[in-house]
């Protein structure tokens, strides 16, 4: 596989309240994040943007990367 065409893909969370602050955890295509791979700190981080998604967060969505 020619890894210059990989894309690696984030799920993120942008803040409903100032466009500068967000949280992006990487992911699968589908906007699947592999826990298990996540450190203790980003875990935390994950749950607590899932969390505040229509509180403080708007709807995550999967970016590409390249």
């Amino acid at each position: 596989m020619d890894t210059s065409t990989t894309h690696h893909f984030e799920l993120r969370f942008r803040s409903l309240f100032d466009s500068r602050r967000g949280f992006a955890f990487p992911c699968d295509p589908s906007g699947r994040v592999d826990l298990d791979c996540l450190s203790d700190r980003a875990r935390n981080n994950y749950l607590y943007a899932r969390a505040m998604v229509g509180r403080e967060l708007g709807v995550p969505a999967v970016s590409a990367m390249h």
